[in-house]
């Protein structure tokens, strides 16, 4: 073989692999989309971060079982079938209207809560937020004390196990709602900007039966302003 042809087999045969390693790393999503299990995201603070206000035996059952347990519940029954491949957020909406596949949305729908949930606090949160959004909570519920009082009586009121909201709707305006279970605001086409989760896991090794101090002490100390604000849109 010439030295010109060696180089040109040479030549080829390294385009030729380059090609085959473009084709293998783009294959499990461009084309056999084979999925990827849903997965725990990390706290995104230590987990004793959030202490007094809710404690670090709290934050570990609460994350490292509860909602490690939908996240692992929901790999199960949705391998092999269309949930398999879509992102959480589309499972969720997907379900939500899917009469069998209740198990589905709620699973799903728990982890989309709780990733919000987690998001929603911070340990330097608290105080007032600023701002647009300062100017649309006293807008829509004639000023910042008004709404943590509207806040905290709507999420204490919900019966039982769910979550409290505060939302948009499609024109910016806020309103604050409750969801039973793993329901979501998603499903009534409102934004949410902020949650409390008040299944008693959420609290009760803290609080005991009393549901109205852990939720005035979220509104208070922890709520995630900044997070708010951006999901604000």
């Amino acid at each position: 073989m010439s030295n010109l042809n060696r180089r040109q087999f040479l030549a080829a045969v390294t385009a030729a692999a380059a090609v085959s390693a473009i084709n293998v790393q783009g294959a499990p999503n461009v084309i056999t989309k084979r999925a990827v299990p849903f997965e725990l995201p990390p706290l995104p603070y230590p987990s004793i971060a959030l202490k007094p206000v809710i404690s670090d035996n709290t934050i570990s059952f609460h994350h490292g079982k509860h909602h490690k347990g939908y996240v692992d519940k929901l790999n199960e029954i949705a391998k092999g079938t269309r949930y398999a491949d879509m992102k959480l957020d589309e499972v969720v909406m997907k379900s939500a209207k899917s009469k069998s596949d209740v198990a589905v949305f709620n699973n799903a729908a728990q982890i989309w809560n709780h990733n919000f949930y987690w998001n929603s606090m911070s340990p330097n949160g608290g105080g007032k937020p600023t701002g647009v959004l300062a100017q649309k909570i006293d807008e829509s519920f004639g000023g910042f004390e008004n709404f943590k009082k509207q806040f905290a009586d709507v999420t204490i009121a919900q019966f039982g196990t769910g979550w409290g909201w505060l939302c948009a709707d499609k024109k910016g305006k806020l309103s604050i709602v409750k969801t039973g279970d793993a329901d979501v605001p998603m499903t009534q086409k409102l934004t949410p900007l902020l949650t409390i989760d008040v299944w008693e896991h959420a609290y009760y090794l803290d609080y005991q039966n009393k549901r109205a101090d852990y939720v005035k002490a979220v509104i208070d100390r922890l709520i995630n302003w900044e997070f708010a604000a951006k999901n604000l849109r």
